[in-house]
C-alpha cells in the first residue's frame, strides 16, 4: 500500500426514510437541536441556484487542489449520495467543474459539499445540483492524489463519517451522525413547531416579550433617562 492512498468500498448509510424526514426542515433548526456545534463552517456557501441538499455522506479526503479521488468517488457513488470533500479549504485550484458535474448528475449524485473551490460556476447555476463550496477559481486541478475515500474526515472541526446525514440550505451545511439521527429529528421537529407558533403569535401581536426585560434585569442593565 502507498501511504495516503486508501479507498473503503462499503459502509452503512443512514436510512432513506430519515433522509426524507429531514429534507424539508431548516438547517438552522437542525443546528439548534444539536447545540449549534455540527456545522461545516460559515465559508461553506451554495454555488447552485436554489434548493436544499439531503443525503448520506460519501466522504473524500484529498490533497489541496487535486481531484483524482473525487473522480473515483463519483464513479463509486450510489444514487442519492452526497459527496463530501475535505481539501483543506484551498482556493488555489478548483476541485471540479462542468464536466465532472455532468458525470455526477448522470450517476444520480444528490449533491456536493466541497471544502475547496469549483470552476465553471455558471454550469452549477444552470444545472442546479445542490452544491456547497468555499469559493470559485478558474484554475484547474491536478489528478495525481494522494487521498482517501469512505473514511472519516473533518471539516472546520466537525467530523463526518461515511453514511452520516448531510443537510444543506441557504444558511449552510450540517452533518447529523447517523447513530443519533432519530433523536435529532425529534428535537428538530419540536424546535420547528415552536418557531412556527412564535411566528404566528408575532404576526398576531400576541407574542410575550417579557423575557427581554427580565434578561436585562438579571444582567444588571442600567436604564438611563
Amino acid at each position: 500500500m502507498t501511504y495516503g492512498f486508501r479507498i473503503k468500498l462499503n459502509w452503512d448509510r443512514i436510512e432513506p426514510s430519515l433522509v426524507d424526514a429531514f429534507r424539508n426542515l431548516p438547517v438552522a433548526n437542525v443546528s439548534d437541536s444539536m447545540s449549534r456545534i455540527c456545522g461545516l463552517g460559515t465559508s461553506m456557501r451554495p454555488v447552485h441556484r436554489s434548493g436544499t441538499l439531503a443525503g448520506p455522506a460519501l466522504t473524500v479526503r484529498t490533497r489541496p487542489g487535486d481531484n483524482l479521488m473525487l473522480h473515483k468517488a463519483i464513479d463509486m457513488a450510489q444514487p442519492g449520495d452526497v459527496i463530501v470533500v475535505d481539501a483543506a479549504a484551498d482556493m488555489a485550484n478548483s476541485l471540479m467543474g462542468e464536466l465532472m458535474l455532468a458525470h455526477a448528475i448522470r450517476r444520480g449524485v444528490a449533491g456536493f459539499v466541497l471544502n475547496g473551490a469549483i470552476r465553471d460556476a455558471e454550469a452549477f447555476l444552470e444545472h442546479n445540483l445542490p452544491t456547497f463550496a468555499v469559493g470559485v477559481t478558474h484554475r484547474g486541478p491536478y489528478r495525481t492524489g494522494p487521498g482517501e475515500i469512505g473514511l472519516p474526515i473533518a471539516i472546520n472541526g466537525t467530523v463526518v463519517e461515511p453514511g452520516d446525514l448531510i443537510l444543506g440550505d441557504i444558511d449552510g451545511v450540517v452533518c447529523v451522525p447517523k447513530a443519533h439521527a432519530a433523536d435529532v429529528l425529534k428535537g428538530t421537529i419540536k424546535k420547528h413547531e415552536a418557531e412556527a407558533k412564535q411566528m404566528a403569535e408575532t404576526k398576531a401581536g400576541t407574542v410575550n416579550r417579557d423575557w427581554v426585560d427580565k434578561a436585562l434585569k438579571e444582567a444588571g442593565c442600567e436604564f438611563l433617562e
